[in-house]
């Protein structure tokens, strides 16, 4: 089978913060651009919350960092609390994935009578928000680039997924220094959250020319820096790149979205409490493979932009995508994280139900098949 055809025809939306801080040292340089707001409320975790002296900021400024990994219901809804009786004027999201998609919520929320079921889905957010910094403190997510925000319900344990361009920050910071402090293993799998943003966007149904270059991009990015990364925490150029690839990869997101590797993540992360860029990493390796005869070009093409040669079969694919992701350290095996064979099948159920997802899969994916990918990283 052949790649699929592009269509030039069909009309996409590609969105950026209106001003982009990139480089080492750029966290600073946040307090000049927030000088006109007095009241400034700092959404972060407990380990990124220190990084609040480095931004310049005056004024008021209040910190709230009771943001879990993978933040729920009942943890936005605290963060709103704080910010409710704060008022800010500003919001900066300071940290990973989780603490980005809080803060682009309170920032327009906190001011309204809305909860976040009043806003699932896209585009249900009204105009009214107060101003929006996004300062990465990881490289995996590329939320400082986008318009989306997850959040789990603790009920069902799924993922509800609000779009908004109310939500697109002003001003995003991608600053390296920020990220020296990272570990090794987080480092590995944040970067693989932000290979897989840009590979599935790359080869998904609703790919188009416009974000496959930013996704070429961010993948060579991956190629040279992320091992660099792993085993130096504090080379910065390393970082930086890190850095850049994981903002490539939230460009990537918002006119396209990821596919099959980001759904049949999710269950994994919220039945075995798997941090969302390991989730991704134990699955990419087999997706990709999986989706390599819908894409052969592409595939290629990302096999080489990685460093690593062609591959003739589905199974060379497998291997040398494994092999990449298990080289930075990675324990890339379910039954490593607690898996249990019998709840496979299920989980392939739910996986199968993200539809906002499968349905930009290159390849149709049944229950059967996503059962068997996850066997195979069993």
């Amino acid at each position: 089978m052949t790649d699929m055809t592009i269509d030039l025809t069909r009309a996409i939306t590609l969105l950026q913060p209106a001003r982009v801080e990139v480089g080492a040292g750029t966290a600073a340089r946040l307090g000049s651009w927030a000088k006109a707001y007095k009241r400034v409320l700092v959404v972060a975790s407990p380990a990124t919350a220190p990084f609040t002296d480095r931004l310049g900021l005056s004024g008021e400024i209040e910190i709230f960092q009771d943001i879990p990994a993978e933040p729920d219901l009942p943890a936005l809804e605290l963060a709103l609390s704080a910010a409710r009786a704060f008022r800010p004027e500003l919001v900066v999201g300071l940290g990973g994935g989780s603490v980005m998609d809080v803060a682009k919520l309170v920032a327009v929320l906190w001011d309204t009578d809305k909860k976040l079921p009043d806003v699932v889905g896209v585009g249900r957010v009204d105009g009214r928000r107060t101003a929006l910094a996004q300062v990465a403190t990881t490289s995996g997510t590329g939320s400082e680039a986008g318009t989306r925000a997850l959040i789990t319900d603790p009920a069902t344990l799924a993922k509800q997924a609000t779009k908004s361009i109310h939500m697109l920050a002003d001003i995003a910071v991608l600053d390296p220094e920020l990220t020296y402090s990272v570990p090794s293993a987080i480092t590995a799998a944040t970067g693989i959250d932000a290979l897989a943003h840009c590979v599935e966007a790359f080869t998904s149904l609703k790919a188009h020319p416009l974000v496959d270059d930013y996704a070429r991009m961010g993948i060579a990015l991956v190629g040279r820096y992320l091992a660099r990364a792993v085993a130096n925490g504090e080379d910065t150029e390393a970082r930086g790149g890190m850095m850049l690839a994981s903002y490539y990869g939230g460009l990537c997101l918002g006119p396209v979205n990821t596919a099959g590797g980001h759904a049949l993540a999710y269950p994994l992360g919220t039945r075995l409490k798997l941090p969302h860029g390991l989730a991704n990493a134990i699955v990419f390796p087999h997706v990709l493979a999986f989706n390599a005869p819908a894409c052969e070009g592409k595939t290629g093409e990302i096999l080489s932009l990685l460093g690593l040669g062609a591959a003739a079969d589905a199974r060379g694919i497998l291997s040398a995508a494994y092999d990449f992701c298990e080289s930075l350290g990675l324990a890339m095996r379910l039954s490593a994280h607690g898996a249990s064979r019998s709840d496979l099948p299920s989980w392939a159920l739910e996986a199968h139900a993200i539809r906002r997802l499968l349905d930009n899969n290159p390849r149709p994916m049944s229950p059967q098949s996503i059962t068997e990918i996850y066997n195979a990283a069993f």
